[in-house]
């Protein structure tokens, strides 16, 4: 694995606004992550933004060490509306220099303070330190944080994701969060075709989770975008030469044909309904009801 370097770096904006998706934010205290997953997605948006998406990304992280301050300012305008943000788009929020700067935490008080609903999508087991902020914030806005575990598998997550926590302990982590009130659940994301989306690697993967009592699991198929897909066909190329042509076939555009993805889907949901995933929580946080205003007649 490249030995990861770092440098601080000054940001102009902490939110950043997105189209296109579920959500309308997205806040990244970093740049470049420390996992190293060959076939993280925002690789292609390094890219975009004129970095180096192979090597580069893990190797060179960029901290941006005026985060919570800037995120600050930003929600206290008149014009915030108090939409939900999500961390972790761009950059895993709980790698692990995040033990050192504390910038995701300072973000989460941030929202707190001006009870902003947040997802968070990490790897990262840290995420167990901020519990206290979580079930603070869980209890003046929506919280949800969903684990990225696309399996249990683990000869598939020591090649694939070779800087992050076992998935297993990813799952204990969440665990605790369940049991401290706080949403959670699992991303199978992104799934393998021929590597990590067989019956039964789906199903232990469930199973696992159903067993950490994640309150939801959704799963979705990896897809390829520039600077995604070179990389990782350059790793499939070193490591997995027998299933080169076959990705080449599948991913002559950025995303699955919907025969190789709809199987996995419906598998998915069997395995859901047979090890009975749903939120189980037994205390829910959440806000308190928005008083109702009455209309004078």
């Amino acid at each position: 694995m490249t030995q990861s370097n770092y440098r601080e770096l000054q940001c102009k904006s902490a939110l950043n606004r997105v189209s296109g998706m579920h959500f309308g934010w997205s806040l990244n205290p970093y740049q470049g992550c420390f996992h190293s997953c060959v076939y993280c997605f925002a690789r292609h948006h390094a890219q975009l933004a004129d970095r180096d998406p192979g090597e580069g990304f893990s190797a060179n992280i960029g901290v941006k060490i005026n985060i919570v301050e800037q995120l600050r300012k930003e929600l206290s305008r008149k014009s915030w509306k108090g939409e939900s943000v999500v961390l972790g788009t761009a950059t895993d929020p709980y790698q692990p220099i995040e033990g050192r700067y504390k910038l995701t935490r300072g973000c989460l008080l941030a929202l707190r303070d001006y009870r902003t609903p947040v997802q968070i999508i990490t790897k990262g087991t840290l995420i167990v330190r901020d519990l206290d902020v979580l079930v603070e914030l869980a209890k003046r806005a929506k919280v949800s944080v969903s684990f990225s575990v696309p399996t249990v598998d683990e000869t598939v997550w020591k090649k694939t994701e070779p800087g992050t926590s076992p998935p297993l302990q990813r799952l204990r982590v969440l665990k605790q969060l369940v049991e401290a009130g706080v949403e959670a659940g699992v991303g199978m994301a992104p799934l393998l075709p021929g590597i990590s989306d067989s019956p039964s690697q789906l199903e232990a993967t469930v199973m696992a989770a159903a067993k950490a009592r994640a309150c939801f699991v959704w799963a979705g198929t990896v897809y390829l975008k520039p600077g995604t897909r070179e990389h990782f066909f350059r790793f499939m190329k070193k490591e997995l030469p027998h299933l080169l042509q076959r990705y080449e076939q599948i991913f002559f555009k950025p995303y699955a044909p919907k025969s190789v993805t709809i199987p996995v889907q419906e598998k998915v949901r069997e395995f859901k309904k047979q090890f009975q995933v749903r939120d189980r929580r037994l205390q829910k946080l959440k806000p308190p009801e928005k008083p109702i205003q009455l209309q004078l007649i």
